[in-house]
């Protein structure tokens, strides 16, 4: 639910928890105001005469009462302090940031006496929505504001920083000036209908539409990758006990996260850890080994297991390379086997027994079974989780599963949230539309009002248009300060 934006609002923007410095913000027509009420500048200054933008060591006073009702002043912290002068500030009002230190109770007190002073607690999101209603960023930009602190890899920052440079904007706004100038002229021609003077031809107006959707159409295309940088890909790690899957988690984290032990069944829960392979955030997740077992608490792990790997992006398959395959190695990979694989055969350090082209030869011959298009043949690894031999070209073999060889961040725009992908897909339909009535020779009403429909869903997108629900369903994630 939208707030009013005529009150002062105030949060904590750094993490909860211990600190060396912990900031407050404070935003609003009141905000130097209300934080003059506790702010002493050891200057002796006031914060309205102070200069925008400059730091001010103060003191933070809170005013108390004693049993007796008397009031009295504490100081309760130093403190560096900023004033921002609106529009020259994030959130486009008055702001001032109190750089406290990072105590929790320090913080609390601090937030405690604006709030008694007539400030607000802010809502999750709130300093970057009041950015977007003062028109400070689109929300294509307010979106960027929290990729970039959820970024995990150096790829997906990039991506998130272009997108809150205002890339993904610009694009739009493009789209929407070349779909305004062809409805320009279509609603002048029917301005003139009876004076019979044409401004813009039947050719003119389906070139015009035809560079528009193809524009849209390769930002569509680009959301895969998009979407593998912003939120990652899951990797599952499976395989029947004692082949070596905890292992090659270990291996691939660099850190002894799983117990590897020589008795089956040690792992009985999933363990899931991200990474960063190749730019690409990778949620992996080693799984408890398939088999048939009394043990109801290992029963439930295999369960736990199987509902995992519903939901991987990859499934890696271990196999021990120092053994024969065996029929429980066959289950597996047939259950799994119109998935997008990736066979690994671990311990390739000890002596071969594994026949590699009898697998290539099963795995042609799978009948009945659709293999996914970039999987005719099957990838397979030889590694050594022990000693690390092979995982460099497990790294790229899961790089290029995602994105291409040639792919890199900035080079063109991004479209990394669904909202986004949609409102592209509705406005595509909306010019096939358009076309269409040009091509059928109808009037010109009909393709004007197809071309509006198109920049209202491109104008979704950066909020042009847009609706209290999905104001409130982008927000709804952001930390309490941001």
């Amino acid at each position: 639910m939208l707030q009013p934006l005529d009150d002062t609002i105030c949060g904590v923007a750094t993490p909860l928890g211990e600190g060396g410095i912990g900031v407050i913000r404070v935003s609003g027509k009141d905000a130097l105001a209300i934080a003059s009420k506790l702010v002493r500048l050891r200057s002796r200054k006031t914060l309205n005469t102070v200069n925008s933008h400059h730091m001010n060591l103060a003191d933070i006073v809170v005013s108390t009462l004693d049993e007796h009702g008397k009031c009295s002043e504490e100081i309760i912290d130093e403190a560096m302090v900023v004033t921002m002068k609106g529009p020259r500030s994030f959130t486009g009002e008055d702001v001032v940031e109190i750089h406290a230190h990072g105590g929790p109770l320090i913080l609390q007190s601090i937030c405690q006496a604006l709030v008694k002073n007539q400030s607000r607690l802010a809502e999750p999101g709130e300093f970057t929505k009041r950015a977007f209603l003062n028109g400070r960023l689109d929300l294509t930009q307010a979106e960027a504001v929290l990729d970039t602190i959820k970024a995990t890899t150096e790829k997906s920052l990039k991506a998130a920083q272009c997108q809150l440079r205002g890339g993904l904007k610009h694009k739009v706004d493009q789209l929407r000036d070349q779909l305004i100038k062809i409805l320009a002229h279509l609603e002048a021609g029917l301005d003139f209908v009876e004076e019979d003077i044409i401004f813009i031809q039947a050719k003119e107006i389906r070139e015009g539409l035809r560079a528009v959707e193809n524009d849209i159409t390769r930002l569509i295309e680009s959301y895969q990758e998009g979407r593998i940088l912003r939120d990652g890909i899951r990797v599952a790690i499976i395989g029947r006990p004692n082949v070596g899957k905890s292992s090659l988690l270990n291996a691939l984290l660099d850190a002894d996260r799983a117990i590897v032990s020589s008795t089956p069944g040690t792992t009985r829960d999933i363990i899931d850890e991200v990474l960063n392979i190749r730019g690409i955030p990778v949620r992996l997740i080693d799984t408890a080994g398939f088999r048939d077992t009394p043990d109801s608490i290992e029963e439930e792990g295999i369960r736990r297991t199987r509902e995992a790997v519903d939901q991987a992006d990859l499934v890696l398959v271990v196999l021990d390379g120092s053994e024969r395959l065996l029929e429980a190695d066959r289950q597996i990979i047939q259950e799994y086997f119109g998935r997008r694989l990736v066979v690994l055969l671990n311990k390739c350090d000890l002596s071969h027994q594994f026949s590699l082209e009898k697998f290539q030869d099963e795995w042609k011959h799978q009948d009945g079974k659709e293999r996914p298009q970039d999987q005719q043949e099957c990838t397979v690894i030889r590694i050594s989780a022990k000693h690390g031999i092979g995982l460099d070209l497990l790294r790229d073999t899961i790089g290029g599963f995602f994105l291409r060889k040639d792919f890199e961040v900035g080079h063109s725009e991004l479209v990394t949230q669904l909202r986004h992908k949609e409102a592209l897909h509705q406005a595509v339909e909306s010019i096939h539309k358009a076309i269409q009535s040009v091509d059928e020779s109808l009037s010109g009403e009909f393709i004007a009002l197809d071309i509006r429909g198109s920049l209202d869903s491109l104008g979704q997108i950066t909020g042009r248009i847009s609706q209290e629900d999905i104001l409130d369903k982008i927000f709804k994630d952001f930390c309490i300060g941001k």
